[in-house]
């Protein structure tokens, strides 16, 4: 409870101060094409971004919009990488993510990429939900109502982690249980599936292998596809680099196969 508390209020003192009255609409934003900085020493890099990366991959129908727009605000989180971030803020909201869900996402990312990349996020993050006229009343609370939690899942997760890593550090097994998997993994202001696409996006992002499998099957279980996997490595190839798509590939590979011969 009080890692709950902590964490969400944090994020709140960062946010809130962007608080208007509830109900102002959504401003759609048109589509981003390459900025100017980039035109002026790259021009085609600014050809590949309108021609290519938004003219092709974000119109491409294995992810939606909306999952693009979710994996993309992700990646640029968990990268630190926020010169683009208050444009994707703004796409995703013309994209259909709620100012809830990009709110419990930040929340979310503050422990699967690291309380720092989190932070520098907010105040991008308010000076974009100012301009969409964005309360606090529309954020994510500090103690909602949690979701049901599969006991039987949790206690084997409980068990497996205490073997392995519990003899290393008692005190990450702690807070792996009561600050993730009993508490944010349970917050109602964002789909599992989507707490899935979000934290399985930050660790191709970061090269961090040897958590995905695990979350690729959690996502799995918890509504992704595998088409929309398999295109979500396409989509992040672009955002986080060929080297962490690929370097991803063989353990996609061996979920999906696993997963086929069950």
């Amino acid at each position: 409870m009080i890692i709950r508390t902590f964490a969400a209020a944090t994020l709140a003192m960062c946010l809130s101060a962007c608080a208007t009255p509830q109900g102002v609409p959504i401003k759609e934003t048109s589509n981003m094409p390459a900025s100017a900085d980039i035109r002026a020493t790259s021009p085609i890099m600014a050809h590949n971004a309108d021609n290519l990366l938004l003219g092709e991959v974000w119109k491409r129908s294995e992810l939606s919009a909306r999952d693009r727009s979710l994996a993309t605000v992700a990646v640029l989180i968990a990268r630190g990488q926020t010169a683009e971030l208050a444009a994707h803020l703004d796409l995703a909201l013309k994209n259909g993510v709620t100012p809830l869900e990009l709110s419990e996402a930040i929340n979310h990312l503050a422990f699967y990429s690291g309380w720092g990349n989190a932070a520098g996020a907010a105040p991008i993050a308010k000076e974009v939900f100012s301009k969409h006229g964005i309360a606090s009343d529309q954020l994510a609370p500090v103690s909602p109502v949690l979701l049901p939690i599969d006991q039987a899942a949790e206690d084997a997760r409980v068990a497996a982690v205490d073997k392995s890593v519990g003899p290393v550090s008692p005190g990450l097994v702690k807070f792996t249980t009561s600050a993730l998997f009993n508490d944010l993994w349970l917050r109602p202001g964002l789909a599992p599936r989507d707490r899935s696409l979000i934290t399985v996006t930050t660790l191709v992002a970061n090269g961090q292998v040897a958590q995905i499998s695990y979350h690729l099957n959690r996502a799995m279980d918890n509504g992704l596809t595998q088409t929309e996997a398999s295109e979500l490595l396409s989509h992040l190839a672009f955002y986080a680099g060929w080297p962490n798509a690929f370097s991803a590939v063989p353990v996609f590979s061996d979920v999906f196969t696993k997963r086929q011969a069950s």
